[in-house]
């Protein structure tokens, strides 16, 4: 009797247990666990960092998924612009941690590995920072979804530009790795089918150098009519800088030809330094009312707007919850090729972006826009820094499905 009473109390203990232990597990089962891989300490911080937190915060407060009984949880972690601290990061996340989805990524080297990464766990990948081609070309996966911008697309629309306004012979100057290298690659191959040509080119270390005085004078020294910065964030507010002390525009001969300049670097040059420089976003705050709006509800800190980097975030994320809902929590944790193609069956719309499409590669589909930066005396007050030179429609703005090599175009 005493062994069936131990075995009875012992089945009386377990009940509530195993009572909280399917509780739990039904709360996971109806949960989505977003992960924010971006740069919190290092070039790319102002242009994703913090920001791009808030606007994945933002995006899963008005997706209206959580008034549906759905729990979304956030995860944030720095990658430190470091390949292997990325792949790292993703495999602990997915593995240990339960989560169904990363975004951000800025530098294209560690998107390129946690590319690889969510692909092997089948998970969900949104890229919104990292900016090299090959996301939708050589290195094209099912699970992922390049958002915001591209190489070929800074190349084609920035690029071309320079090249029509009479600058034929180039001169790059390149951040020595998968996104300088791609930058340099598609805006050459643009020069050159206008009828330019490329004079050279110098590699600058990534990260680990805020000194680009002796690749500018190389630069210089090359008489080319363009110098093309092939780098972002931090170090192209360096080479701005310092190419305007040494007086290396002076006279207008040549030009600078910021390949990829976001609304953060000329806040931070200011538009002094920026002024005349022509760049090309895919958001811009004071576009249109939506895009204001956009602005006004992510609330940065100290009346920053958000960068292209940041509002892409917002916008990958609130399709995702989308489709999340549409096909169920259940399903969408089960295969992240289901959930990334269940959002390449749905047409993409929001404030930032408006309406668009994803394609079979992976490439989200919207308009880009080439501005110039203001003169100081054109401004009406802080952040108001761009006016529009054109638009590229959406059809336009980015490589055409045939020409980038991914496998998932039959």
């Amino acid at each position: 009797m005493s062994i069936q009473r131990r075995t009875l109390l012992s089945a009386a203990a377990a009940a509530p247990l195993a009572g909280g232990l399917s509780r739990k597990a039904r709360a996971q089962a109806n949960t989505i666990k977003i992960g924010v891989l971006t740069d919190m300490s290092g070039p790319y911080r102002d242009l994703a960092g913090p920001g791009s937190l808030r606007a994945v915060q933002m995006a899963v407060q008005e997706s209206g998924i959580t008034g549906r009984g759905v729990t979304v949880e956030i995860v944030s972690a720095d990658h430190q612009n470091r390949p292997d601290v990325g792949s790292t990061v993703a495999r602990q996340w997915f593995d240990r941690d339960g989560v169904d989805a990363i975004i951000d990524v800025p530098t294209s080297s560690v998107a390129l590995a946690v590319n690889g990464v969510t692909r092997e766990k089948n998970k969900v990948f949104l890229n919104s920072g990292a900016a090299a081609s090959d996301l939708t070309g050589s290195a094209c996966s099912p699970n992922t979804i390049h958002w915001t911008y591209d190489t070929w697309m800074l190349a084609s629309s920035t690029g071309g530009a320079m090249v029509r306004a009479g600058g034929q012979s180039w001169f790059f100057v390149t951040a020595d790795y998968a996104f300088g290298h791609a930058l340099e690659r598609d805006t050459s191959e643009f020069v050159r089918n206008a009828g330019g040509r490329v004079v050279g080119s110098v590699r600058t270390p990534f990260p680990g150098t805020t000194d680009f005085s002796a690749f500018l004078l190389q630069a210089q020294a090359s008489r080319a009519q363009v110098i093309g910065l092939a780098n972002a964030g931090g170090d192209t507010i360096n080479t701005i800088k310092q190419a305007a002390e040494f007086g290396i525009t002076r006279g207008g001969r040549t030009k600078l030809a910021g390949l990829l300049v976001f609304i953060t670097d000329v806040h931070s040059l200011g538009l002094q330094t920026a002024q005349g420089l022509v760049l090309t976003e895919t958001y811009y705050w004071d576009l249109n009312d939506k895009m204001r709006g956009v602005a006004t509800r992510m609330n940065l800190p100290n009346g920053a707007k958000p960068s292209m980097v940041q509002a892409g975030c917002y916008s990958a994320v609130l399709h995702y919850l989308k489709a999340v809902g549409d096909m169920g929590v259940a399903a969408a944790k089960a295969s992240g090729i289901e959930a990334v193609n269940k959002m390449k069956a749905m047409p993409t719309e929001d404030d930032a972006f408006g309406a668009g499409s994803i394609r079979a590669d992976g490439r989200k589909i919207h308009p880009a826009y080439l501005l110039e930066v203001k003169q100081p005396s054109e401004s009406r007050g802080a952040w108001d820094y761009y006016k529009l030179l054109s638009t590229t429609a959406a059809d336009q703005a980015f490589r055409p499905l045939a020409q980038g090599g991914c496998a998932l175009v039959r």
